[in-house]
């Protein structure tokens, strides 16, 4: 059996972590509501400490670890948000973190794994080097594995920036979020439920890696298959735990053209002044496809992170 986290074990990651993570803004444009005809709300997760939702999850997981096993330190691997998340996470605890990079990881994010105090292990870019490599350096440290998405803990603490949300600005009809391994989704949608039970949530999710979408409606899990698209937050596989959760809470999951991504983080950086991710601008670019009816509809959004290398803005 698949131990899932339920709505209080949500409440629990949030007392633990508050004095930890930012409470982000909810932000709404007036421009972006008059072009999609709904009142659109903005969970501002890209100001999130390491620039990423993702530092809610890690730091649960990390703080909820007993003393003897902190003391052995933690380990992941993790080409991105997750790997700056947990590293900055276990700087505040005072342990160890231990991260596998595949050798291609972006420089940017190695230099912020590295900054965050980490010691990392680089490997060839393939899931199985990736495995490998962490199982070896487990063996060599006793470090607890914290997994980006199908981990308990870091599901509980995704699903605060939902409770937020919910909390700051009250009813809504639909709330949307990316969907890539599903940590994410898992987590809202468990608030969302708990806390607005006839409200939909909608994931949103590039044609390119659609594998979520595929394994929604297949009901079955397909793997992530050398997926191509610009939100490179966005290239794994489902999670199991988090598989669960999404069949059993998840409305439905809409897939979105990379023009459309590309003109979603756009018109955020435009008309709302704030940088977001490509990952970010996946739920938007649903609205502007009309793959979600928005229409005179409350609508929040997670936008999930804004780690990107500037240098190579796709607009």
């Amino acid at each position: 059996m698949l131990n899932i986290p339920v709505f209080s074990d949500i409440e629990n990651a949030h007392q633990l972590i508050k004095k930890y993570a930012h409470y982000t803004p909810v932000f709404s444009s007036s421009g972006i509501n008059s072009i999609v005809g709904g009142e659109l709300y903005f969970k501002c997760e890209n100001l999130q400490k390491v620039g990423a939702f993702k530092f809610r999850g890690a730091c649960n997981a990390v703080f909820s670890l007993s003393e003897a096993d902190a003391q052995k330190g933690v380990a992941t691997h993790s080409s991105g948000n997750h790997a700056a998340a947990l590293a900055l996470a276990a700087r505040m605890r005072g342990v160890a973190a231990h991260i596998v990079m595949p050798s291609n990881s972006p420089e940017i994010k190695k230099k912020a794994v590295a900054g965050y105090g980490a010691s990392i292990t680089f490997c060839e870019p393939t899931l199985q080097a990736r495995e490998s490599t962490l199982a070896k350096v487990i063996e060599e440290t006793g470090a607890t594995e914290v997994h980006p998405y199908n981990n308990f803990y870091v599901i509980a603490g995704q699903g605060t920036a939902a409770k937020e949300l919910i909390e700051d600005s009250g009813d809504f009809e639909i709330i949307m979020a990316p969907v890539g391994g599903g940590g994410l989704l898992s987590g809202t949608a468990i608030s969302t439920k708990h806390l607005l039970p006839t409200c939909k949530v909608i994931a949103a999710e590039p044609a390119g890696a659609d594998d979520a979408y595929r394994s929604f409606y297949s009901k079955t899990l397909v793997p992530s298959v050398q997926p191509k698209t610009i939100a490179d937050g966005l290239l794994t596989s489902l999670g199991e735990r988090n598989f669960a959760i999404i069949l059993d809470k998840v409305d439905a999951i809409v897939t979105v053209s990379e023009e459309s991504i590309v003109a979603a983080m756009r018109l955020i950086w435009e008309r709302m002044k704030i940088i977001i991710e490509p990952s970010s601008a996946v739920p938007l670019a649903a609205i502007l496809e009309k793959k979600v009816d928005v229409q005179n509809k409350k609508v929040g959004t997670i936008l999930s992170g804004g780690n990107l290398d500037l240098g190579k803005l796709p607009f």
